[in-house]
């Protein structure tokens, strides 16, 4: 086993776990860890590099399960199965609502995913993307509800579920976040800055999931005996640290709003335009 090799997967599933549900652009990261630094396809080519970062993203998604297992078991209704004594309300976030949610960014991704790939993914695009998702977010924060109605999911409407779903097909544009997107659409419907966090990764789960299940499936045959201890390591270093990144921004989220972040974005993409560009 290629120690430097495990010491690289832990780096990557740690960009990956801290950064995958922050508003600040898993994307923008990747570029400058791996992109500008670890090189994951010179040194996952055989392994296959994006197939790596697929399984390192189920770590993050699986860090999402764990927090929010309670409401997931509720949305499911598996509560006898789990031996959960949940007292159902009426006006309780359903299962449906969230479809609904996943709808938009669902359509759009399948129409629009080959257009995406081949034309979007560039350092440019991305950059474009980290601003502007900050200049969306600045704008959030300033024109959201300072005493916001909803504090809770469970006071979700389908409507405010299914405009956040399109509020959501911006994080389409790589660098422009899902979570940027999706929290600083929530704030301008008149949600608190932490239901508006808990709604994106609740609906993050099945649309992530989906798509890297998916991704999983065409990429098999990278899945072999000699890559498993690597991608093994990357899954459970993103799986950790977005377990620790998921519990601290829920509590920060609420005391520092979301300027922070878009001005660590543009911070980012000034790194970012410096390294490449001058």
């Amino acid at each position: 086993m290629d120690f430097l090799l495990i010491i690289k997967a832990i780096i990557l599933g740690l960009v990956e776990g801290l950064t995958e549900f922050a508003p600040v652009s898993s994307t923008g990261h990747m570029i400058i860890v791996d992109d500008m630094w670890l090189r994951s396809k010179d040194f996952l080519g055989k392994y296959g590099a994006n197939t790596f970062k697929v399984v390192i993203q189920l770590g993050s998604i699986l860090a999402v399960v764990v927090t929010f297992k309670d409401r997931f078991i509720d949305l499911l209704g598996l509560d006898r199965l789990f031996n959960k004594q949940t007292v159902k309300k009426e006006g309780r976030l359903k299962l449906s609502q969230v479809i609904v949610g996943l709808i938009p960014a669902g359509v759009f991704g399948v129409l629009f995913e080959d257009y995406i790939d081949e034309h979007l993914f560039s350092t440019e695009t991305v950059l474009i993307g980290l601003v502007i998702g900050a200049i969306f977010m600045i704008i959030a924060d300033r024109l959201g509800p300072k005493n916001p109605k909803i504090q809770s999911v469970d006071q979700i409407t389908y409507k405010q579920a299914f405009t956040v779903g399109l509020i959501q097909c911006l994080s389409l544009w790589p660098g422009f976040s899902r979570s940027g997107s999706t929290i600083s659409g929530g704030v301008l419907l008149g949600m608190s800055h932490r239901t508006a966090a808990d709604f994106t990764f609740i609906m993050a789960v099945p649309i992530m999931a989906g798509a890297s299940f998916l991704s999983l499936v065409k990429n098999l045959e990278y899945i072999t005996m000699d890559a498993l201890p690597f991608f093994i390591v990357g899954f459970i270093s993103a799986f950790v640290f977005a377990l620790l990144s998921i519990r601290l921004f829920l509590k920060l989220i609420e005391k520092i709003k979301l300027i922070p972040f878009a001005i660590y974005r543009i911070v980012l993409a000034g790194i970012i335009y410096v390294v490449f560009f001058l």
